[in-house]
């Protein structure tokens, strides 16, 4: 089982690449766990020459893209994975200008056919302030699972919720003048043990057999018209 972790921070190496290889680390566990193969990669998209989409609608047509850069290594990448995990900081509520950037690059996986549909997705995130954003970073990340047609994952340990996903964070509390405290997001123990616990339950759904997906002509008959349109050949 291939496990693919896509790291949209500007810094490599630090706090959310740390958060990424946590739940790598619990995909390799659950993998020994169950007597499943699994082989872990980190990408850092920091490392990456991925420019923007130019908007030629040329994947209305086609499941590839007409720039030639660093995101064709990682279209195949993606194929060949079975699960994915996505992490990001927050930015304004939101995830990184590296990751948005990725996700937009990956519209010709979806316009023809749903090219991710059935692999499995979880969502990571690091924030300054608890509760100020990481959730809207997983929220978007859960939205492109969705529209990749994938199965999204979310971390739940033993007991009583720790929290509602996977969001490290740098707040360690109040001092008694009630200024913030600050700490590294790789001393955030909950994040961290939820981030392990998502590349867990990941490879324990990807391993599942019995799934079927059904097609439907709906987003076909949508493709059709929008290649019409443009005056694009779908599949071509």
């Amino acid at each position: 089982m291939k496990v693919l972790g896509i790291n949209g921070s500007h810094r490599v190496g630090k706090g959310t690449a740390a958060l990424l290889q946590a739940a790598l680390d619990g995909a390799a566990e659950q993998g020994t766990a169950l007597g499943v193969p699994v082989s872990g990669e980190l990408v850092e998209l920091s490392r990456l020459d991925i420019g923007f989409c130019i908007g030629c609608n040329r994947c209305l047509a086609q499941t590839s893209c007409t720039l030639a850069d660093d995101m064709n290594d990682l279209y195949e990448k993606l194929r060949d994975a079975d699960v994915v995990l996505l992490a990001s900081p927050d930015y304004f509520g939101t995830v990184s200008a590296r990751m948005k950037n990725f996700m937009d690059r990956t519209r010709p996986f979806h316009m023809v056919e749903n090219v991710l549909t059935g692999k499995v997705g979880g969502a990571l995130s690091t924030a300054g302030l608890n509760n100020c954003g990481g959730e809207g970073t997983l929220a978007l990340l859960d939205s492109w699972f969705a529209t990749q047609g994938m199965l999204a994952v979310h971390p739940r340990t033993q007991g009583a919720p720790l929290a509602g996903g996977v969001v490290a964070t740098g707040f360690a509390g109040l001092s008694e003048e009630g200024q913030p405290q600050w700490r590294s997001v790789k001393a955030d123990k909950i994040g961290f043990a939820l981030a392990r616990q998502l590349g867990r339950e990941a490879v324990s759904l990807a391993e599942l057999d019995g799934y079927t997906f059904v097609e439907t002509n709906f987003s076909a008959t949508i493709v059709q018209g929008l290649a019409a349109k443009f005056g694009f050949r779908p599949g071509g």
